[in-house]
């Protein structure tokens, strides 16, 4: 194949807040497959907060990055070579492949793609892990009932989009907090969410109880630090935490101190990790429903697609920022 295999390397390990010098961008060969194995080409690269938590050498739930290997990530791409009796070429496949054009896989963890329903790049967003990030979150551990107050951190991105119209199916009050006045408004006009905080604005404890006025029954947390306290102190008595993430707290050195952490005694309340790898037996329930409620116009998705692989370093900088709207992929040509 006289094509390349673009990769992006981890360079080193960030202390603090990553850098572009903390990756490596080369080109090489395209791996040749053996039997039992197939090729893929990759199209798009979902990029995540928790790859943040990869370049890390600490006990995790997942082994990190090497120094020097290619940047842990999933991609949605096509088999264009196989020497596998269960993937055929042409077949359009979720792959954890990386931070590449060119990926060799002998199908573990491989998922295809058969609903033409909506974009290959949507299988990496609303119907694929984030979408089930949201939907176990909010209903396995959040379990909402009609009428309840559910509030979610990181409201306008991939997750949390999510979340927020699920409770709204389910009858809830949906409240987000994001960050600046174009994502609430997005927030409220095109999700359809009852209201959104800017926590931006300087006003987050007034802003949180005027959007809350009956307390908050469940907190989607995505965010942490100084958010996460305001918010234990709207809590309700048994309210429920889905523990999604703590981007606020991936880049510091020191981690932010909770100081209303004696709201979760106070208030008998669920505080619940989770990673969404551990719950592949709700993928199909997760994925049919996600993709009726697309179809039918009840969820609605955003996208925002940089242009080519080598810019993937900068663009995940600026997702930790928060600079992103919506789903961040690369188009990875």
């Amino acid at each position: 194949m006289s094509e390349s295999n673009l990769q992006v390397l981890l360079a080193h390990r960030p202390k603090g807040a990553p850098q572009e010098c903390d990756f490596r961008v080369v080109e090489g060969p395209v791996p040749e497959i053996k039997d039992g194995q197939f090729l893929i080409r990759g199209r798009y690269l979902s990029l995540d907060p928790y790859m943040r938590g990869r370049m890390n050498d600490v006990k995790s739930y997942a082994k990190p990055v090497e120094v020097g290997g290619v940047m842990e990530g999933e991609v949605a791409g096509e088999v264009v070579a196989s020497r596998h009796p269960g993937f055929k070429t042409g077949e359009k496949v979720l792959a954890r492949t990386g931070w590449q054009r060119y990926g060799a896989s002998d199908g573990t963890g491989v998922r295809k793609v058969t609903s033409d329903v909506l974009p290959l790049s949507a299988h990496l967003g609303v119907l694929g892990m984030p979408g089930v990030t949201a939907y176990v979150g909010l209903l396995d551990i959040g379990q909402p009932k009609s009428g309840e107050t559910v509030v979610v951190s990181a409201a306008s991105g991939a997750v949390g989009s999510v979340v927020g119209q699920i409770a709204k199916i389910k009858g809830c009050r949906a409240v987000g907090i994001a960050g600046g006045p174009d994502k609430c408004r997005y927030v409220i006009d095109e999700l359809g969410f009852d209201a959104c905080v800017d926590y931006k604005a300087g006003r987050l404890a007034d802003d949180l109880a005027a959007a809350t006025p009956k307390g908050i029954d469940i907190y989607f947390e995505n965010v942490g630090g100084e958010i996460l306290d305001h918010v234990l102190r709207r809590l309700n008595a048994f309210a429920r935490i889905p523990l999604c993430g703590l981007v606020s707290q991936y880049n510091l050195t020191e981690p932010y101190g909770v100081k209303s952490i004696g709201s979760l005694l106070m208030n008998r309340v669920k505080f619940q990790g989770f990673i969404v790898s551990d719950h592949f037996p709700r993928w199909p329930a997760a994925i049919a429903d996600l993709t009726e409620w697309v179809r039918s116009g009840r969820i609605k998705y955003r996208e925002s697609v940089v242009q080519g692989l080598r810019r993937a370093p900068a663009t995940f900088i600026g997702l930790l920022n928060g600079r992103n709207f919506g789903k961040q992929l690369i188009e990875i040509d």
